[in-house]
C-alpha cells in the first residue's frame, strides 16, 4: 500500500492509492485489507540458571606442589605471634556474598612487623597474593563482611577466631583459595593499619581418632587404677555433648548398672588454650553435662558427682595438637 502527501496553497491534502490504482482523498475510507499473522516461531530454550555467588568449582585446579602446612612463608620483615594450630576445626570464610564454613586443619596467627621494619599492609597483602598466585590459587574477594552477616556469627566462634580473624569489623577481608590436585586450601587475611589477622585451613573431612571404651574395659581400668580417661566430644567452647559421643555415655551407663555399688566422680579437663579461669568454668560445665546425661538414663544422682579441673592436670604436652587433644578429656574416678 503506497502513501503520498500533497502540499498546495498552504494546506495539505492526502491521497491514498487503492488496490485498483484509483486514489482515495483524505477523509474517505480505503478498502480494508485482511492481515494474516504468521505462526509464531518457537523461541530459544531458556538458559539454565547460573549459580548465585561464589562457586568453589570456578577455582582452577593447580598441580603445583604446596609443601608443608601451613604452606605460606611470611615476607621479609614480618613475623607471626599468638600462633595456633588445630588439627580439626571449623572456620567461616567470607566469599563476598556469604560465610562459607570450612572444616579442616587450621593455622591462626596475628601478623606484625619485626623490630626495625616499617609495617605496610599493602606490602603484606601483595606478598601474600604473590605466594597464592605462585601456588595456582586465586583471590575470591577483597571486601568488607556485611554487617548483618557479622551479626549472625555466634560469640563463641568470634572468640575462638580472635587474632586470626583480625579487625573484620572495620577493614576489608581478602579471601584466597588454592584448589590443588590433592587438597583445597583456604586463606583469610585481614590487614589494618597496625597488623593483620591470618587464617589458613587445609580443608579435610573429620577423621575420628577416639575409640569407644566398652563397659568391661572401663571397669578393668577403674579396678586397676581407680580411674579411667575417656574422649568425650563437646561443642566448641560449650558443654553440649556431641552426638558421636553418646555411645560412650551409654557404656558408662552400662558400667554403673552392672556394678550397683560403684560411685563415680566425673572430672572434666581442658587443654591450656585460652584463659585459665574460663577453662575452669568450662570443665565444670562439661562434667555436669555428663552427670546429667547419666541421670537421664536412670542412674541415681547420689552415685555421681561432677568436678572441673580446668587445665591444671595435663597428661601430655600442650605445645602440640596431639598433646592438647589428650588433655581435653573426661575422667571417671572411683569414690
Amino acid at each position: 500500500m503506497a502513501i503520498g502527501v500533497l502540499v498546495a496553497c498552504g494546506r495539505s491534502e492526502q491521497a491514498v492509492a487503492t488496490q485498483d490504482g484509483e486514489p482515495v482523498q483524505a477523509g474517505e475510507s480505503a478498502p480494508a485489507e485482511t492481515a494474516v499473522s504468521p505462526a509464531a516461531a518457537p523461541g530459544p530454550a531458556p538458559e539454565p540458571a547460573k549459580p548465585v555467588g561464589f562457586d568453589l568449582a570456578s577455582v582452577p585446579v593447580s598441580d603445583r606442589a604446596l609443601g608443608a602446612f601451613p604452606f605460606i612463608a611470611l615476607p621479609e620483615g614480618y613475623e607471626a605471634i599468638d600462633e595456633q594450630t588445630l588439627n580439626i576445626a571449623r572456620v567461616p570464610f567470607w566469599t563476598g556474598d556469604r560465610l562459607e564454613n570450612v572444616e579442616g586443619k587450621v593455622y591462626m596467627a596475628t601478623i606484625q612487623e619485626q623490630q626495625g621494619w616499617t609495617y605496610s599492609h599493602l606490602e603484606l597483602e601483595r606478598n601474600i597474593q604473590h605466594v597464592v598466585e605462585q601456588a595456582g590459587g586465586m583471590l575470591v574477594t577483597d571486601s568488607n563482611i556485611a554487617p548483618d552477616v557479622l551479626e549472625s556469627v555466634s560469640r563463641d566462634v568470634r572468640v575462638s577466631l580472635v587474632g586470626g580473624w583480625g579487625d573484620v569489623y572495620n577493614y576489608p577481608v581478602r579471601t584466597y583459595v588454592i584448589r590443588n590436585t590433592d587438597k583445597t586450601v583456604w586463606l583469610h587475611l585481614c590487614a589494618d593499619s597496625a597488623g593483620a589477622g591470618l587464617i589458613i585451613v587445609e580443608a579435610k573431612a573429620f577423621e575420628p581418632t577416639a575409640s569407644l571404651l566398652p563397659a568391661d574395659a572401663l571397669k578393668r581400668e577403674i579396678d586397676a587404677h581407680g580411674k579411667v580417661a575417656m574422649q568425650i566430644h563437646f561443642a566448641v567452647d560449650k558443654a553440649d555433648i556431641m552426638p558421636d559421643s553418646m555411645p560412650q555415655i551409654e557404656q558408662v551407663t552400662s558400667l554403673l548398672n552392672n556394678d550397683p555399688v560403684l560411685k563415680l566422680s566425673i572430672n572434666g579437663h581442658t587443654d591450656n588454650t585460652g584463659d585459665a579461669a574460663h577453662n575452669q568454668v568450662l570443665s565444670e560445665a562439661r562434667a555436669k553435662s555428663v552427670v546429667a546425661a547419666l541421670i537421664a538414663r536412670g542412674i541415681d544422682e547420689s552415685r555421681l558427682q561432677a568436678k572441673g579441673q580446668g587445665q591444671s592436670e595435663p597428661v601430655a604436652d600442650n605445645a602440640t595438637e596431639a598433646g592438647r587433644a589428650k588433655n581435653r578429656r573426661v575422667e571417671l574416678v572411683r569414690i
